[in-house]
């Protein structure tokens, strides 16, 4: 499925402006709008989280900036690069191209609720898995660069073991080394912590902690964590039906909202 043909007048941002941009992003599942109109721009080492209600949008943020769902309007910019269309010789925009799509896409990691690890492969193979067959990085190179990142999140001693013979917060951890291994710049994370049990939800929460402090890489972040998204947000963005219905500093949003629906999804969360 090729990209929409969409703008005629389309903002393009230079290199060096925001990590992520978009401008005017529809998306829809048959009748159903999940993004209307969006337009978002996160800045370079940002972190953003994103909140609201089951079927607000949330999630296909993140989904379309991985092109795992592809937009029905708008365009995508990450890191000054157009996602979804090629600039033309007098600067319009046309589809882009599938190879010009998993070019801009590399700059890109993305961490799953459900892990998504490789159930036949070790930790350390599923973590050396891109950067060998995505990057071309020598196995030898990808092992050492694996290991490092296994260490990062506390799962060396686990390298040579399968997913089947880790916890959830374990798997976890391996799945966000492996979301590093390709050195993205942006950073995408779906409720990492929503299928774990309790118990467990620290130890992912404390390797995002350290992801954050290090502050190179933007991070977009879906989180039902409303006391780790008041520590590790520099803004929370709320959605309701498709839109962003508020935004602001998590001191603020998250203590003070202004719009009734924010209070009252925010109320609902407490009470879980």
């Amino acid at each position: 499925m090729n990209a929409p043909d969409t703008t005629s007048a389309v903002d393009i941002s230079p290199k060096g402006a925001a990590s992520v941009r978009m401008r005017a992003v529809d998306k829809s599942f048959g009748s159903l709008t999940v993004l209307s109109e969006l337009d978002l721009d996160v800045e370079p080492g940002e972190r953003v989280v994103i909140i609201g209600p089951s079927g607000s949008g949330k999630t296909t943020i993140l989904r379309v900036t991985m092109t795992l769902e592809r937009i029905d309007a708008g365009t995508i910019q990450v890191g000054g690069q157009h996602l979804y269309h090629e600039e033309t010789a007098t600067g319009a925009l046309k589809p882009a191209s599938e190879k010009h799509i998993r070019n801009v896409r590399s700059n890109i990691g993305m961490v799953f609720q459900h892990f998504n690890l490789f159930p036949h492969m070790s930790a350390i193979e599923n973590v050396m898995l891109a950067p060998v067959k995505v990057h071309g990085t020598p196995r030898q190179e990808a092992q050492q660069l694996g290991m490092e990142l296994l260490a990062k999140v506390g799962m060396v001693e686990h390298a040579n073991h399968t997913p089947g013979q880790l916890s959830g917060g374990q798997k976890q951890r391996v799945a966000i080394a492996r979301a590093l291994a390709t050195q993205p710049s942006v950073m995408l994370f779906d409720e990492v912590t929503s299928a774990l049990d309790p118990e467990l939800v620290g130890e992912v929460l404390n390797v995002l902690r350290d992801i954050a402090e290090e502050g190179k890489t933007t991070m977009m972040l879906v989180t039902h964590e409303m006391g780790f998204a008041r520590e590790i947000a520099d803004r929370v963005l709320m959605f309701d039906s498709g839109r962003m219905i508020e935004e602001g500093p998590p001191s603020e949003l998250l203590s003070n909202p202004q719009h009734e629906r924010t209070r009252s999804f925010l109320g609902a969360v407490a009470e879980h």
